[in-house]
């Protein structure tokens, strides 16, 4: 049975004392039985808050990742950085990342593969841009995304692997896919993965949703066979809401 996941990227918000706040808040909101709850706060509050969820069933991934093992890449944060603080997951390939920091299928392949090697778990960020969905493109360039970035990874890589649907017109905007367009390229995704590597590999891969999921609109999306979770943004940074969208699953 595939895991379910929800996962709060907190981007870049949250000082140290609002750090604090938000997770006594989710820590207050008590067990989330049958789903991997996650949280990603910015880099420097990373280990305040493993400290602070050392007693909690959520976990702590990180934003970001270089490729490199160590060296001159002044403000980068290496893999075994982020596991000697206790963090063991990091999510890669977002398209802000992608958009703003000039972040390539190339570069995310070596970042997936350095993760990987480190037996890290990925949280693999993908989607299509408005256009893209226009011109009926979208699923071409997700194919793309995924043959480029990990599909040069071995069956055995997968199980570190977890996939995050992100359609870029979505993320921020107030636009949602709707529940039928996200399992739609959620079935697509998985049908690709199945034809890379085979049905098992495909069956047992978490696929997540990301793109202003809100507790209003969260069970319907997480109701679709193929949608196991979602990776969330502005309502992560809210308890309530957060909490709301785990329990709609």
């Amino acid at each position: 049975m595939r895991k379910k996941i929800v996962a709060g990227n907190w981007k870049m918000n949250n000082n140290k004392e609002e750090t604090a706040q938000l997770i006594a808040a989710l820590k207050a909101k008590g067990s989330f039985a049958g789903v991997e709850v996650k949280v990603a706060p910015t880099s420097i509050h990373l280990v305040q808050a493993v400290d602070a969820l050392i007693d909690s069933a959520i976990e702590v991934i990180g934003q970001n990742m270089h490729q490199a093992t160590n060296g001159a890449y002044t403000g980068e944060i290496s893999a075994s950085m982020l596991q000697s603080i206790g963090v063991n997951s990091v999510i890669l390939g977002h398209s802000e990342r992608r958009a703003y920091f000039n972040e390539t299928d190339e570069a995310l392949a070596e970042k997936v593969a350095t993760a990987v090697k480190h037996d890290m778990e990925v949280v693999f960020c993908f989607g299509e841009e408005l256009a893209d969905r226009q011109n009926e493109q979208h699923f071409k360039v997700v194919e793309e995304q995924l043959s480029k970035a990990l599909f040069s990874l071995p069956n055995t890589a997968w199980g570190k692997i977890v996939l995050a649907y992100e359609p870029v017109w979505a993320i921020g905007t107030g636009e949602t896919a709707s529940p039928e367009q996200a399992q739609e390229m959620h079935a697509f995704i998985r049908g690709l993965v199945a034809q890379q590597y085979d049905a098992s590999v495909a069956e047992n891969v978490a696929i997540l949703y990301g793109g202003s999921v809100k507790s209003a609109n969260a069970q319907e999306i997480f109701s679709k066979p193929d949608v196991d979770g979602g990776l969330i943004g502005g309502a992560a940074l809210n308890a309530d809401d957060f909490f709301a969208i785990v329990q709609s699953i």
